[in-house]
């Protein structure tokens, strides 16, 4: 075994789990999922049936990932948050055959408390502030907030604002690493 399990996480059969993964206490990993190299997953977290993780993955405590969720490289999930994988749940009516796919995408960040509805994909490094509700796509770069969430501005590699001049470039204030924004799109410059 290449990775850490605390004794009370559950790992069920057939999971594919990475080198150097730590699982702690009270977490319940569940069958066909993928977790990639290196990820933390934090007290009480579940990750059901055919999820992926990618490499770097960092999970808070309190997390349920569910069926139809794809994280790639390097996403941070903040405390509690939540995903949702139906529309429109109903106790007395089986959905499982209408989950909607979720994909976050490399570099995201999921602040504490969000709410992400289901079939909505995150882009590549925004950045969801704590408690926001997700109803409809991030783009890559977005920094969004609020309930239902709305796009206040632009974050770079680092989770810092991007504040762009008239021309529509911006440094990161740790990075120094440079950014164009053009038709609503943001792209880091070589």
């Amino acid at each position: 075994m290449d990775y850490f399990a605390h004794e009370t996480a559950v790992i069920d059969n057939n999971c594919q789990i990475g080198k150097g993964t730590k699982i702690w206490h009270f977490s319940h990993i569940m069958s066909n999922c993928i977790i990639g190299e290196s990820c933390n997953l934090g007290q009480n977290v579940v990750v059901s049936p055919e999820v992926i993780l990618g490499k770097n993955v960092k999970v808070q405590n309190n997390v349920s990932i569910y069926t139809g969720v794809i994280c790639e490289d390097d996403v941070f999930l903040g405390p509690s948050m939540v995903f949702t994988n139906v529309i429109n749940p109903r106790s007395a009516i089986n959905r499982k055959n209408e989950y909607l796919k979720t994909t976050v995408k490399k570099g995201a960040t999921i602040g504490a408390n969000a709410t992400i509805v289901c079939g909505n994909n995150i882009g590549e490094f925004s950045f969801i502030g704590a408690g926001a509700v997700v109803t409809k796509e991030v783009l890559s770069y977005a920094l969004v907030v609020g309930n239902p969430s709305k796009q206040i501005g632009w974050v770079s590699e680092y989770g810092h604002k991007l504040n762009f001049n008239v021309d529509g470039f911006a440094t990161c204030k740790e990075s120094g690493e440079d950014y164009e924004l053009k038709e609503n799109c943001v792209k880091k410059l070589a």
